[in-house]
């Protein structure tokens, strides 16, 4: 067990150069400065300043005692900090961004909620399907789906999102149900911004290069020309299950669907997470099971 005897007030001395100087920044007498400071070096078996009538001066050894010790004062200050700001009520800017379909029917209700419960927040909420500079910004949040970039920034996973392969039953009807990956290349397939889908084949994940008479990077103007009989497509479940649900779509090739992949709460790297932050990440994490 570490003993903290006498920590406090070497710092002091070593930052000051003053034990006198110390004893008032600790609110304390000059003699225990000294007493505990004695008693710390009689402990460590080493000197840690140089004393003259005029001056106070560290130490080789000293110095590297202070490196370690102000080190971890300062955790100690950081682990107050956190705990006090823990009770804290989140007010001021929070300025938020995510992808466009997703905000509007998922997130957009959850952080309106996070408002209602704290009216001092001043949310700012943009929603663009485009990567934005989050420090150039001033984003304090960013929602991402899918796989992550390799960045700068920290990740929190808030939850899931599950893909499904999916055509209308007049389209299965005309043109047959696929029952196998290979099989693809025979229909009309309704891409996005990519040129290939993700399954998995034999436990591992697999890319299929596919084709077909539409490419948008509307997940909604591809459910709408799925709906509408015209091809095949491959699209999260925020944007099928509504159409899955009342059958006007059908899940295809289950057997091969992919794993699912993460929704996540990006934000840059600081020392501690501003409990606005923290707390609306809670909040979604909690709603988002």
């Amino acid at each position: 067990m570490f003993n903290w005897e006498g920590v406090s007030e070497f710092v002091s001395v070593a930052e000051t150069e003053s034990f006198t100087q110390a004893a008032k920044r600790l609110g304390i007498s000059t003699a225990q400065v000294s007493r505990q400071v004695s008693a710390l070096e009689t402990r460590l078996a080493t000197k840690l300043f140089h004393r003259t009538t005029r001056k106070v001066s560290v130490t080789e050894a000293g110095q590297i005692y202070f490196q370690h010790c102000r080190q971890v004062l300062d955790g100690l200050d950081e682990a107050e900090r956190a705990i006090t700001n823990l009770q804290s009520t989140p007010r001021g800017r929070l300025k938020i961004t995510a992808p466009v379909t997703y905000g509007e029917r998922t997130l957009a209700p959850l952080i309106n909620d996070f408002i209602a419960k704290y009216p001092e927040l001043d949310v700012k909420l943009n929603l663009t399907n485009l990567k934005v500079d989050m420090i150039d910004e001033g984003y304090d949040l960013a929602i991402r789906l899918g796989q992550l970039e390799d960045s700068s920034m920290m990740a929190k996973k808030l939850g899931k999102r599950t893909h499904y392969v999916c055509a209308a039953p007049d389209y299965l009807s005309t043109y047959g149900i696929p029952h196998s990956l290979s099989e693809l290349d025979q229909h009309n397939c309704l891409l996005g911004t990519l040129d290939y889908w993700r399954f998995q084949e034999g436990g591992k994940t697999r890319s299929i290069r596919v084709s077909g008479s539409l490419s948008c990077n509307s997940g909604r103007a591809l459910v709408d020309a799925a709906v509408k009989a015209i091809g095949i497509t491959q699209l999260p479940d925020y944007y099928v299950l509504p159409y899955l649900e009342n059958g006007k779509l059908v899940s295809i090739l289950e057997q091969h669907r992919p794993s699912d992949d993460g929704i996540w709460a990006i934000y840059p790297q600081n020392r501690h997470l501003s409990p606005k932050v923290r707390m609306l990440i809670d909040h979604l994490t909690e709603e988002l099971k």
